[in-house]
């Protein structure tokens, strides 16, 4: 008899999964809840950048920004792929000193091999010509949304050719004399920044490394 009430109090005890087990499964099923929350949101985010796209194709520039605005809201921090759309829709909107920004920052990070690189560059310059006339005109300012005012995803590398140097990691000053070479403070002797320290410099809070 005690023999079998041992073998019942065995199979009791393998039958049931212990504290600890439950406890792990359970932040096991947490992690993969929110993993499938954050890929959820991703996926909404990118449906409606291709919406924004799709409606400045469509000449529909006001909606379009309307729907920029939206998205900026929902971002902790700005897709490339947004930073030229904005700049683009900005451009139909005459709105030139804002849509260089973002024509800019697209250009940073994905430099000339970008899916929008081209068009960026071709926009960017004509922005300019229009900014200038305008400068020149002394024409009305209208609000701005800069991309200072965000952090900027810099893509699945994390970084971005130091805009100061120019990925040299030189800064060349221009004399009457002659031209004196000063070593990049902000990128470390790499040409490149972090994503977090390019974010930093847009908004004037990355200093120089000290000598």
């Amino acid at each position: 008899m005690g023999s079998v009430f041992k073998g019942i109090v065995i199979v009791l005890f393998w039958g049931f999964p212990s504290c600890s087990t439950y406890a792990q499964t359970e932040q096991e099923k947490l992690r993969e809840l929110e993993l499938q929350r954050q890929a959820d949101k991703q996926r909404s985010i990118d449906r409606q950048i291709d919406s924004i796209g799709t409606l400045i194709d469509n000449q529909e520039y006001e909606a379009a920004d309307k729907k920029i605005v939206a998205v900026l809201q929902s971002v902790r921090s700005v897709p490339s792929t947004l930073t030229f759309y904005i700049g683009k829709n900005s451009f139909y909107l005459a709105k030139y000193k804002q849509s260089v920004d973002w024509l800019n920052k697209y250009i940073q990070l994905k430099g000339t091999s970008g899916q929008f690189s081209e068009e960026a560059i071709r926009l960017k310059n004509t922005a300019e010509a229009e900014l200038l006339k305008e400068r020149l005109e002394e024409s009305k300012q209208t609000t701005q949304v800069l991309s200072k005012d965000f952090d900027l995803d810099c893509g699945p590398t994390g970084k971005v050719t130091c805009p100061v140097c120019n990925g040299t990691t030189v800064i060349i000053k221009r004399g009457y004399i002659g031209d004196t070479y000063k070593t990049c403070g902000f990128c470390n002797h790499e040409g490149v920044l972090s994503c977090a320290d390019y974010n930093k410099l847009l908004k004037g809070e990355l200093k120089p490394a000290s000598k």
